[in-house]
């Protein structure tokens, strides 16, 4: 009954493709991205990184020298950090919030192509000092969520650039 197998599948492509799915691809970028400087306070952060490897990816060149740059992503603000959401009777934080924001905007030859956009993402996660390597490692990892979804907003707005 392989046949049945196939029919199946074959039906299913056929349903998916006239209901207009499509895999989701990577945006491309406008050509004035070709060479990009990023102008930032600290080129050590973890959301620069991430940003730099993405454009990378979409094979921009991204290079430490302005003069050789077809465009300038200036970073105005990277700012991360966390608030307390919530405490015990005990007065113990119980509930955190982490926070990551970034505004940014584009220049080329041109002038100004992107205004500065201000994206800030909070993510909260509970906190418990039985589980303190845990909550910690948790932290962590939501933090690299958030920049991850800043970077993919990112790249989504360059990519819309006329």
């Amino acid at each position: 009954m392989w046949w049945s197998d196939r029919f199946t599948v074959t039906l299913l492509l056929l349903v998916l493709a006239g209901c207009g799915f499509q895999l989701q691809g990577r945006e491309s970028l406008p050509p004035e991205l070709a060479q990009v400087y990023i102008s930032t306070e600290d080129p050590y952060t973890e959301f620069h990184r991430t940003l730099v490897a993405a454009l990378e990816v979409r094979g921009v060149e991204v290079t430490d020298d302005p003069a050789l740059a077809s465009s300038v992503i200036e970073i105005a603000r990277d700012l991360t950090g966390q608030r307390v959401l919530s405490v015990s009777a005990r007065n113990v934080p119980r509930e955190f919030e982490i926070y990551y924001s970034v505004e940014y905007s584009v220049r080329t030859s041109q002038g100004t192509v992107l205004e500065p956009q201000l994206i800030t993402l909070t993510q909260d996660y509970t906190w418990s000092e039985t589980e303190v390597l845990g909550k910690r490692r948790e932290e962590e990892m939501l933090r690299s969520a958030l920049i991850r979804d800043l970077v993919n907003q990112v790249m989504r707005q360059l990519a819309r650039i006329d």
